[in-house]
């Protein structure tokens, strides 16, 4: 947890008063992925995104999976952190990632990773996988993940400024968890923990979103198959479009006693 952390000193005011003391804010630095060919000498650079430290092979891996740029890890030979906020992925030999399916800057924020779409068509990425077996749900269930969310959320609970991404089976039992600055880094981090594990797809598993339901977490939710997405905020005109389109379950403003059903 410790490298998601900066410490620094601010001047706290309270009821007219000031003091100085000790603070922790979480980290949020650039990195770099790129793709190394088997048969090429120079790596390419695929994205910088701005992210907490920490799972950076997991979040390379999950970004090239939910780009529709991998298909599965047997494409890869290799994952190796260079150090400088560098994540290099080397291919197989006979592998070639068609970067004009990705058509995205070489630069994205934080805050909003498909921002830096080249067009509204390269938006719309295709999954390998169908929405038939969705995971069965119950009040019981659905009203104890926001809590049990909360007891794993070591980052947020030091800064209050992380979101998180979250899997749970049908009983409600935590299966994978992943904390960024960035809401699809962190969940970029969690599909490429799954992909890289081989769990994919995630079709009974439940998705946990800390915050709101944008579209483009809907849409990396559904690359890996993932048929029941539930946030703790509001979901967007276009997540509850594609949401629908799918026949994906969609949840929003999960409290502990209610929650909104929008597909």
């Amino acid at each position: 947890m410790e490298e998601g952390l900066h410490h620094i000193t601010i001047t706290k005011s309270k009821n007219g008063n000031s003091i100085s003391m000790d603070d922790v804010v979480a980290v949020e630095a650039p990195l770099e992925i790129q793709i190394q060919h088997f048969e090429d000498t120079k790596p390419t650079a695929i994205s910088v995104t701005m992210r907490t430290p920490g799972d950076d092979e997991e979040l390379a891996l999950g970004f090239l999976f939910t780009e529709g740029l991998l298909q599965n890890y047997q494409e890869v030979k290799a994952v190796k952190y260079h150090g400088d906020n560098i994540v290099k992925i080397y291919l197989q030999k006979g592998v070639q990632i068609e970067l004009q399916k990705a058509e995205r800057n070489f630069y994205t924020t934080s805050s909003c990773g498909v921002c830096g779409k080249a067009s509204i068509e390269a938006i719309y990425t295709k999954t390998q996988f169908t929405f038939e077996n969705k995971a069965t749900l119950t009040d019981s269930v659905l009203l104890s993940l926001k809590n049990k969310l909360g007891e794993q959320q070591s980052l947020f609970s030091a800064t209050g400024g992380i979101h998180a991404a979250a899997l749970f089976n049908e009983k409600g039992t935590l299966l994978l968890m992943h904390e960024d600055v960035g809401r699809h880094n962190a969940l970029d981090k969690l599909i490429g923990e799954a992909f890289k594990t081989g769990l994919l797809p995630l079709e009974k598993s439940i998705l946990l979103l800390s915050g709101r339901a944008s579209f483009e977490l809907i849409q990396k939710a559904t690359m890996a198959g993932i048929s029941t997405i539930v946030s703790v905020g509001a979901p967007s005109s276009l997540a509850v479009d594609l949401a629908k389109e799918n026949d994906q379950t969609l949840i929003g403003f999960l409290k502990d006693h209610s929650y909104n059903r929008y597909s």
